[in-house]
């Protein structure tokens, strides 16, 4: 099967699980092509059935902003023909199901059917679909995808609760690579940690979202009790307002910058707790994947983290904002080494019920519907 990905290349949970299911399926025999305006960060595009075509947007005077949707819905058409495609699997509704579609209904005009699934991420619902720009544009991608997926029951349930859908929602949840955890990675924790502090891991795009305010905050107040190093990986806007707060509230010379990371595992592998404090989180690939680690996380109770880190088992969740909570579970791992390996064990358990392993023949069966279901017609 000549399976399609569209998705974003960026460092954001949405492209990370569309580039490891893609290397997955190539893994396992199918040929997969990425097609997108870049490579996407974790890609190996030397890997065995990888294919990578790149959308190129050429700029007119015409036009005051680059027409990104046209050049990949011609993209697709054009990968489609000459790669024999399959089926389309598009992360976010916008832009990739939108020109997916497009594309489907140019190739059926030529005879040729290309069946289109969406998988909905997150802000693609919560945050740019209900924008009234968009929202037209979310629900025509959603009812005319001939399947749709959500990485949660909680995205599920903000789709339909806030779009005119049509058609049915299957949740598939996001995954992890256990193996890429497994394996013995080296640990840089004296790097960070030279006298031994309790390193509090944060690992986000740095969007207002994430709250970046809060984990400085919440840093601070474990800060009084014990010796602890903060890590804060990624990049976006917030970066440097957290910075200056972490510098009026004393604590910047215990807050380490790192950038992207692209090896999250060890950047995991040498913390003790992760923490995502995010206003809005509509999976928590993050948590999963420090779960992955044996490392538990404190996070807020909001959209799909209850789903991922379970309160009082692999972690500790709280209301939004509640900084003071948020502190108290973390002193309360940190101080406890029994509860800590408790927890730790029970974090690993969990993510293997996000196993890639699990996880990816339930979208294998989805392609297979949707080829099915277009030859019948």
């Amino acid at each position: 099967m000549n399976i399609g990905i569209l998705c974003h290349p960026t460092y954001g949970g949405s492209g990370v699980v569309a580039t490891e299911l893609g290397m997955f399926l190539a893994a396992k025999g199918y040929k997969v092509h990425f097609i997108t305006y870049a490579q996407p960060v974790r890609l190996d595009i030397l890997a065995e059935n990888i294919y990578y075509h790149e959308v190129q947007v050429h700029e007119y005077p015409l036009f005051e902003f680059p027409p990104y949707e046209l050049a990949l819905a011609s993209k697709v058409v054009q990968t489609a023909l000459k790669w024999k495609l399959d089926v389309i699997h598009a992360h976010y509704a916008i832009p990739h199901a939108y020109a997916a579609i497009s594309a489907s209904r140019i190739l059926r005009e030529q005879g040729v059917k290309l069946p289109v699934i969406t998988t909905l991420h997150g802000t693609d619902i919560t945050v740019v679909g209900r924008n009234p720009a968009y929202k037209p544009a979310v629900t025509y991608s959603i009812n005319h995808s001939d399947i749709v997926t959500a990485v949660s029951q909680s995205l599920k349930k903000d789709s339909y609760d806030n779009f005119d859908i049509t058609k049915e929602i299957v949740v598939v949840p996001n995954f992890v690579d256990l193996k890429a955890f497994e394996k013995e990675i080296p640990c840089i924790k004296r790097q960070f940690a030279p006298e031994g502090q309790n390193i509090i891991t944060h690992i986000s795009n740095m969007r207002p979202v994430k709250r970046l305010h809060d984990v400085i905050r919440t840093f601070g107040l474990i800060r009084q009790s014990l010796p602890a190093r903060l890590l804060m990986v990624g990049d976006g806007p917030e970066k440097e307002p957290a910075r200056q707060l972490a510098r009026e509230i004393g604590v910047i010379d215990d807050v380490i910058f790192v950038g992207n990371a692209v090896d999250i595992y060890r950047v995991l592998k040498c913390s003790d707790l992760l923490l995502l404090p995010s206003e809005k989180e509509s999976f928590g690939l993050v948590a999963l994947e420090a779960m992955a680690a044996g490392i538990p996380v404190i996070s807020t109770n909001t959209g799909g983290l209850p789903e991922v880190n379970l309160n009082g088992i692999t972690g500790f969740t709280a209301n939004v904002g509640n900084v003071e909570d948020m502190a108290h579970y973390a002193l309360k791992l940190l101080n406890d080494k029994s509860l800590y390996s408790r927890f730790s064990l029970n974090a690993i358990q969990n993510a293997r019920k996000f196993s890639i392993e699990k996880i990816a023949p339930i979208y294998i069966a989805l392609y297979e519907e949707a080829v099915g279901s277009l030859i019948k017609k």
